[in-house]
């Protein structure tokens, strides 16, 4: 399911066409990134620790608005074939969805969330919703995956117009 939200605006916009696919990509950003780039993408880590969940992303995860919920969160910027980062992302992992085969999210460093997320399988059930956010005059996305039966958010934020080459 895709919602098409704007933050700080009112007035009508629609993304640009090379991004598009960036948006709309059903499987593994970081694959189609690293496609883009014709090399690996490098991850540079901005900041990774606990959190406490506010009200909108209880809300996104349908959780208890009643009760505090400590999250892992990891914030990176991922670089493709120039100096420039392209992509801003944040992660955000429930406590509580972090056992098991999860565990080994709060430990990826500078592996893209992708290479984990996407191995078994290329595409995950998810919820997105597009905006953009006029204040920094950037598009992204942010989308809930269904990784084995865990929620996690996942909200990407495009920092330069990206063209699929050819």
């Amino acid at each position: 399911m895709i919602k098409f939200i704007k933050f700080h605006t009112a007035s009508t916009m629609t993304p640009p066409h090379s991004l598009m696919p960036f948006l709309y990509a059903k499987g593994s950003l970081t694959t189609l990134l690293e496609q883009q780039a014709r090399q690996v993408i490098r991850v540079q880590v901005v900041r990774e620790c606990y959190q406490p969940l506010d009200f909108s992303h209880k809300k996104e995860f349908d959780l208890p608005m009643h009760r505090p919920t400590l999250a892992w969160v990891r914030e990176v910027l991922l670089f493709g074939d120039d100096t420039e980062a392209w992509v801003r992302a944040k992660s955000i992992f429930p406590l509580p969805s972090l056992t098991g085969n999860a565990k080994r999210l709060r430990h990826l460093k500078h592996t893209p969330i992708g290479y984990v997320m996407f191995k078994h399988n290329r595409q995950l059930p998810y919820k997105r919703t597009i905006f953009y956010d006029e204040h920094q005059k950037h598009w992204g996305r942010n989308t809930i995956y269904d990784w084995q039966g865990r929620a996690i958010l996942v909200q990407e934020v495009f920092l330069k117009d990206l063209k699929i080459k050819q």
